[in-house]
Parts: C-alpha cells; structure tokens; sequence
C-alpha cells in the first residue's frame, strides 16, 4: 500500500487498537492493523466498528506524519509480557486513523455505526414467537434508518403461523422471507434478496452493513451455518472464548461475505441478547408513530393534532386498524412501547446511555 489516505471500514475494535479494511475499486484490501488520532478522544468520539473512516500510513520508524496530533493511548490489558510492556505495546501498528466519515446512525448495544440492514429472525415455533421483542427491534431500526427485513423461520413446523407472521409483517411493510433453515426450504429466496441489496448499497460506494437478530432457538445459527458455513466456524470460535468468561469485554466484529458476485459486511455480535439492543436505543417518545411504516400515511390526518393513535375519535390509525390494513398485534405493541418509553424519564435513558450498565460476571453477593 503506498503512503498516502486510504479509506476503509472498522471492522474490530479491541483495547483501543482498531483493524480497517480498505475498501478499494473492485474490492477490499488487505486488513491493516491502526490506532486512532488522539484528537477523537479529546473530541469524546470513540470510533466504532461499521465507521467509514480514512488511514494514513505512520511511517517507517512509526513516526506521525506531519501535521497529524499524538495518536490515542492504547488501553492497558491486564496482563503483561516478559519484557514489562502490554501485549498491546508490543503489536506493531503502522496506520493511523485520521478521519472518521460522518455515521448514518449508531448503536449504543451492540456498539457499532452505519449498519443499513437488521434481518430479525422469528420462529413459527419452539419457541413461540416474540411479537413485542420483534416489533420493538424493527421500530428502533426504522427510527435509526436501518432497514428491518423479516425472517420467519421453521415455517415446515407449523405453516399456520408462518401464514400469520407472514401476513402480519407484509401489511407493516417489511419485506418478508419465509423459510426453513433446517431443511433449505425458500433460503434460496433469502439469499437472491441479499445479492440484491449488495448490488445496490455496492454501486452507490456505501456497502451493505447488516446484523442478525433473534431470540435463542429462533434458528439464527443453523440459518447462517446454512449460508455462510465458513463464515460459521470464525464466529462460533470467537463466541466460545468471549462466553467462557463472562466478564470479558464484549465486542462486535463485521466480516466481508460474498452474495452473489458482491461483498457486503455482516456483524456477528458474540454474547449480545436481543435485551441489549432493545434496552438501550428505546427511540424518543415523539418518534414512535414513524417508526411504524403502517402509520405512515395516516399521520396528519386524525381529527387532533396530537393525537396519541391509542383511542381518539376520528384517529386515521384507528380506522385503518378497524379496516384491517392494520395487524391487532402491531397495534397494541405500538401501546405497549409508548407506555415503557413513559415510564423511562429521558434524562434517565440519557444517562444509561452514556454509562452502560456493567456486564454481570455471575457472581452472586453473599447474604
């Protein structure tokens, strides 16, 4: 690579050193290995994986190139080697990262930026799908500008219910897979849908950032052993070593995979819960109407300007639920977020925002 900016996408973060992907025409590059300007740290900016960010070399003898600040101070691991320094002193890094491109979005759990896609997988069975969980997941993507895409799997279980959630999600206006992973039944159709995407999101330079989603036993990982076996094997190895301690710091990691004859990246987020996603980017009161694209055209329409769509008269929600373009359950999840996110003052969620609560380590106090 010769000395000059490159840009790339963060697809690690791990004790403040930072593995880039360079993006490059007709591909990515080879992953480099960098640490970050220690202006990001004095402007409080963390940079996270999905960032689109630019890299400059640091230079033979590691020296910053001109006109570059100090770089960011690596973390200290616990531990350290024979010659009295970190295990992260002693990894030679010769990029910085100089910019960090402006995010589309960012996630507080997991910690990335700029994903474009959440694939939310619902099972017809064993066990019994999670409406709310489901619908509160597509409403903060959509609040994000993320866009959700329903997975209904194990629908050779029990088709009814595959007949059900798929009519549920088609009137909200997602797009809609049902599919076995377990047999291969319609993840033929899946995977055409996500060629499709790449294509697009890889023609206007912005590629394809996605995340799976689901409930344990939903089916999330027999279905991507079922699509990506190699990519299968990276992460299931990286969650048994992150599970067998369960205070060690929790990381997202995105990974290039092929669809089709493009790339896109797929974060795999070992030891994160559907919770933490959920817990943490509840979406401002305010902003939950348009995060259910069943509304959309209904909102300015009831008969008062601030109508809540729980029970006014005149309400267009109203109505377009008694006509049945609106899913029962949606509806009454819709009222069932808002009543959580009233509860919550905002200062609080601000708050928790800004320091996470600790990842418990299973210890219990003594009595």
């Amino acid at each position: 690579m010769t000395k000059e900016i490159t840009k790339g996408i963060i697809t690690k973060g791990v004790g403040g050193l930072y593995t880039v992907l360079p993006v490059q025409a007709g591909g990515a590059g080879e992953p480099v290995l960098c640490r970050a300007r220690g202006k990001f740290r004095l402007d409080g900016i963390t940079p996270l994986p999905g960032d689109e960010v630019q890299i400059l070399p640091t230079g033979e003898l590691g020296e910053i190139p001109e006109g570059l600040e100090t770089l960011e101070e690596t973390e200290k691991p616990a531990g350290k080697n024979g010659a009295g320094k970190t295990d992260a002193e002693d990894v030679e890094v010769n990029f910085v990262i100089r910019e960090i491109e402006p995010r589309q979005n960012t996630l507080i759990r997991p910690p990335m930026a700029n994903l474009t896609h959440l694939y939310v997988v619902l099972p017809c069975a064993a066990p019994y799908p999670d409406l709310l969980m489901a619908d509160k997941l597509t409403a903060i993507a959509v609040d994000s500008g993320i866009r959700p895409v329903i997975i209904v799997n194990k629908a050779d279980v029990d088709p009814a219910m595959g007949e059900r959630l798929t009519e549920i999600y088609t009137k909200a206006g997602f797009p809609v897979f049902l599919l076995s992973a377990a047999s291969g039944m319609g993840v033929d159709r899946l995977e055409a849908y996500l060629c499709a995407e790449a294509a697009v999101w890889e023609d206007a330079r912005r590629p394809m950032r996605a995340a799976f989603a689901g409930v344990s036993g939903a089916g999330k990982s027999t279905l991507m052993t079922r699509m990506y076996p190699d990519l299968a094997l990276k992460t299931n190895t990286v969650s048994r070593k992150i599970e067998r301690g369960r205070h060690t710091t929790r990381h997202v990691e995105l990974y290039p995979v092929q669809a089709g004859e493009h790339t896109y990246y797929l974060a795999d987020t070992p030891g994160f819960s559907m919770l933490d996603f959920t817990r943490f980017n509840l979406l401002p009161l305010e902003n939950l109407p348009g995060a259910f694209p069943e509304f959309a055209e209904c909102l300015g329409e009831c008969r008062y300007t601030k109508c809540t769509h729980t029970k006014e008269e005149g309400c267009a929600v109203l109505e377009k639920l008694q006509a049945g373009q609106i899913a029962a359950s949606r509806h009454e999840n819709y009222i069932t977020i808002g009543e959580e996110i009233r509860k919550k003052p905002q200062w609080k969620r601000e708050k928790e925002e800004e320091n996470p609560v600790p990842v418990r380590t299973g210890h219990r106090r003594k009595r």
